[in-house]
């Protein structure tokens, strides 16, 4: 029976469109992405190549390295946060006596189904040191005299980027972790009782162990999708002295505001490299904390 249904390519034609899909949207720009970066084009003469140029002009950009250093920082500020207020209140959701924990757990994903764009939009608002509510509230209730200029901060312009970042996405999160809760078997919850465990004991021992898998999930996916933000912190700015600016905010900036889409090529490799480096340490680091 096998012999007969190889004979036929019906399955080369369904499984088709995605391959060629694959090839004309993904895999042809990455190719040609990599030809523009040992180029010089600006997108209205012909390429020129120039070797190993960009690459070499990348490595000694101090410009690049701030907004590596701002990309890191903005995504610990955010990571750590995220993950903890999404394991808490996916174990206090999960519970059986928490009445409405359904309503609960839309309202807390609901951040996640709004554009970064909104986002970024509505925080530069709410912080802007002329009109913004947080500083209408502050002098208010008498905690600060005069208005604060939080964009004319580093520091505050980043941790407001990271809190744009935390509040979108520790929905996600706690979702992902509300499904991993749940598929812990109740037997091993009861065998703990029976050990004598309190509820403190049972989640330390039992439920942050098992939801390892669940862990190692959330934490590439957010290596990744951290060190690729873009949409909000760009709607917010590039902050005092560009300490905002992150890595794929330069390659834009490059790319499509100075018309330089060679040197965007370039970095957008380089932006490659660092994701595939932090990526596979977080693997390691996982893998070797299992051994």
């Amino acid at each position: 029976m096998n012999s007969k249904l190889n004979k036929y390519y019906f399955g080369y034609i369904f499984v088709a469109p995605f391959f060629i899909s694959f090839a004309v949207f993904g895999l042809v720009p990455i190719l040609y992405t990599l030809y523009l970066s040992f180029t010089n084009w600006d997108a209205f003469n012909d390429p020129a190549y120039t070797g190993f140029g960009n690459y070499t002009r990348l490595l000694h950009d101090i410009a690049f390295y701030q907004s590596i250093g701002n990309t890191l920082i903005i995504w610990i500020f955010s990571i750590v946060p995220q993950l903890i207020i999404a394991i808490t209140l996916a174990i206090i959701l999960n519970e059986k006596f928490i009445r409405g924990k359904h309503f609960f757990r839309a309202i807390y994903y609901f951040p996640n189904i709004i554009t970064p764009v909104t986002l970024g939009v509505l925080f530069s608002l709410i912080f802007d040191w002329q009109t913004g509510s947080i500083n209408k509230l502050l002098t208010t209730i008498g905690l600060v005299e005069d208005p604060i200029n939080w964009f004319n901060n580093p520091w505050w312009s980043r941790l407001i980027v990271a809190a744009v970042i935390c509040w979108q996405n520790f929905g996600f999160n706690m979702i992902v972790f509300i499904a991993g809760l749940q598929s812990i078997p109740d037997e091993v919850y009861e065998a703990s009782q029976v050990d004598g465990a309190n509820g403190w004991q049972k989640t330390w021992y039992v439920t942050i162990p098992l939801l390892r898998p669940v862990f190692i999930f959330t934490l590439i996916t957010s290596v990744i999708g951290g060190l690729q933000l873009f949409d909000s912190p760009y709607m917010i700015g590039n902050g005092p002295n560009n300490t905002t600016r992150t890595m794929i905010m330069y390659l834009y900036e490059t790319a499509f505001k100075n018309f330089n889409f060679g040197y965007g090529a370039a970095i957008a490799y380089g932006v490659f490299v660092i994701v595939m480096c932090f990526t596979a340490v977080t693997v390691w680091l996982t893998r070797r904390r299992e051994q």
